[in-house]
């Protein structure tokens, strides 16, 4: 009588050929980046407050009293990431971060040059956080099916030129960055202090 362990045969291992191992890595990566981009959105999400009824005014107050208060109450009055502080900036940040790490500069970044400087500790520079996080705000606005056909478009046109010429040129943030990818740099370049312009008090 035979054995029956030995009349299955084990099955061949399978085996994913060098070349498609890249791209199943990349997909890897930004399938853990979109799954960690909403993951943080839902947290913010469940952690915005109720808003509270409205309730009518008297009709001899100006329309914009108490607005100032209930600013104060709700939270910061803009999603502008110059506006938070403390956790909801870092929040923002992180969420910018996978933006710009795994659309921006893939589809956007062209090389680093003397003429297109970069740095790749841009979230420390305030300029590009601003630059970046007004650009991404216009993208998920000008992306979303609302916006119409022409909403990419217009954010190529009206949104990302602009941004690039301002982010990458010489005398930009990155001015004192990397300006060839052998050589890598990061400096955050002084400001005017406010008494160099007068406005000391």
């Amino acid at each position: 009588m035979s054995d029956p362990s030995k009349t299955t045969a084990d099955p061949e291992p399978f085996r994913v050929p060098d070349g498609d191992l890249d791209d199943l890595a990349s997909t890897l990566a930004k399938t853990i980046a979109e799954v960690r981009q909403h993951g943080v959105i839902l947290d913010r999400l469940g952690s915005e407050p109720t808003p509270a009824p409205v309730e009518t005014q008297p009709t001899d107050e100006p329309a914009t009293a108490g607005k100032a208060g209930s600013e104060a109450e709700d939270g910061p009055a803009s999603v502008f990431i110059l506006a938070l502080g403390g956790e909801a900036y870092a929040v923002e940040l992180a969420v910018l971060s996978d933006w710009v790490n795994y659309l921006f500069l893939p589809v956007y970044g062209r090389e680093i040059s003397t003429t297109r400087p970069w740095c790749a500790q841009w979230h420390e520079h305030p300029e590009a956080v601003a630059r970046l996080h007004a650009l991404w705000l216009a993208w998920q606005q000008l992306t979303d099916a609302e916006a119409g056909l022409s909403g990419p478009s217009t954010w190529h046109r009206d949104h990302l030129d602009q941004a690039l010429e301002h982010l990458r040129a010489p005398d930009g943030p990155f001015a004192a960055c990397t300006t060839s990818p052998t050589r890598p740099n990061h400096r955050v370049l002084a400001t005017p202090a406010p008494e160099q312009l007068g406005l000391a008090a």
